[in-house]
């Protein structure tokens, strides 16, 4: 194993730790990221469907479609970009690849915004994922079709000092926690 990836796995461990601690808190989690989706309405947003201790989006994602198209991630294979199928509260869904909900049926969509999920974020707007690659490729193809804001979710807890990055790797434009918008720099 490399060096790089001895230090993402030990980074992602000890992230975990600290999201799962955060998710065992109550109270509202979607607030910061509703407000700033209703300050871009019209935009079509890429959400996600939670899964175990993610921070839960669909909240926002439901203020979104007041005014926008609002998808899914759907995994087509491994090494594939995402595809976005379209959502609405209350749509029937199943089981996707990983476990995660996708909604049956639905048009495809190609998002302005992205909502990414993430285990670790630092204030570079680096973000550790679960090391698919999937949403790197998915943002790289987005930015290369036209503007995307990729909008990083997650628990204040889950901010590390410093994320180990690779050239491959896609930086978030915005990131919001429980507790507000992260200020970049």
């Amino acid at each position: 194993m490399s060096d790089l990836a001895a230090r993402k796995r030990a980074a992602r461990e000890a992230a975990f730790a600290r999201r799962a601690a955060a998710h065992r808190v109550e109270g509202p989690q979607a607030v910061h990221l509703a407000r700033w989706l209703r300050a871009h309405p019209g935009l079509d947003v890429a959400g996600y469907m939670p899964m175990r201790t993610e921070i839960d989006p669909l909240p926002a994602m439901a203020v979104a479609a007041e005014t926008a198209r609002v998808g899914v991630p759907v995994i087509d294979g491994p090494g594939l970009p995402l595809r976005f199928r379209e959502w609405r509260p209350g749509c029937a869904l199943e089981p996707g690849r990983f476990g995660a909900q996708v909604p049956v049926s639905g048009d495809w969509i190609e998002p302005r915004i992205v909502i990414v999920p993430l285990v670790a974020f630092d204030r570079q707007g680096h973000r550790l994922g679960y090391g698919g690659g999937f949403y790197d490729r998915t943002l790289a193809r987005l930015r290369a079709l036209g503007s995307v804001t990729a909008v990083g979710f997650a628990f204040a807890a889950q901010e590390a000092v410093e994320i180990p990055i690779e050239p491959t790797d896609q930086p978030l434009d915005l990131i919001v926690t429980e507790t507000g918008i992260v200020v970049l720099g």
